[in-house]
């Protein structure tokens, strides 16, 4: 303690020091190379299609009402659920995915939406029907509200362990980093064919988390749901 400097002072630097989130070592906002905590938000480049990590300052100049230009772009902390949305087999194949799970985002550069599923090799596209997902949208006018490139529609809708498609789909407006956090961490996870149990649990935790977290549809409409991770 320096002389003549009150012990409060001192207390209270102390405190102020250990209040503050510590980053892991080398963790860095790859925008302005600030140390970030490990809770902090993303922002993609829209030109690359990366998703960076993000200082609370920079995510703040690329969100929506920020003043950031026009090659980056934050990606909000929404959650939306559909509770009421359903979706038949057929459906679902005329959607052209092989596997349970898939989400799809707007791809401003491409000016069409982008299909993607988790696979051992990580995130697959699939070529996806323009006219399927019109009517998707059509039946379910909240997802018009899907926000190009930082926001996806995720959908689950069959358990591929019995390949018996889903009584109700469950359906979510989440952010795009969310998804590739569970597409990650199942090429992670994933053995054998169909990915193996450590997968599949990893998987339905996902989706307990998700649940967990958003809110319907009919809510959402009426507030607004959108947050900032820090």
């Amino acid at each position: 303690m320096s002389e003549g400097q009150p012990l409060s002072a001192v207390l209270k630097r102390i405190g102020d020091i250990r209040l503050k989130p510590k980053p892991r070592p080398g963790e860095r906002c790859e925008l302005c190379a600030e140390l970030i905590p490990d809770e902090h938000g993303h922002v993609v480049d829209l030109e690359t299609r990366a998703l960076m990590c993000a200082c609370r300052p920079c995510y703040l100049v690329f969100a929506p009402e920020g003043a950031g230009g026009a090659r980056f772009r934050s990606v909000p902390d929404r959650f939306v659920s559909f509770p009421d949305f359903t979706l038949s087999a057929a459906e679902w194949d005329a959607l052209q995915i092989p596997v349970g799970v898939a989400f799809f985002f707007v791809n401003s550069a491409l000016g069409r939406v982008a299909g993607f599923y988790p696979s051992p090799a990580g995130a697959t596209e699939s070529l996806l029907s323009l006219e399927a997902w019109d009517e998707i949208v059509g039946a379910n006018p909240d997802l018009s509200t899907l926000r190009p490139d930082v926001e996806a529609f995720l959908v689950r809708s069959a358990d591929r362990r019995t390949g018996v498609a889903q009584a109700q789909a469950e359906c979510y407006l989440v952010p795009i980093d969310v998804c590739y956090e569970l597409v990650g961490e199942l090429r992670r996870l994933w053995r054998g064919f169909d990915g193996g149990a450590e997968a599949h649990a990893a998987l339905d935790a996902f989706f307990d988390r998700v649940r967990a977290r958003a809110r319907p549809a009919r809510t959402s409409a009426r507030t607004s749901a959108e947050g900032v991770r820090s």
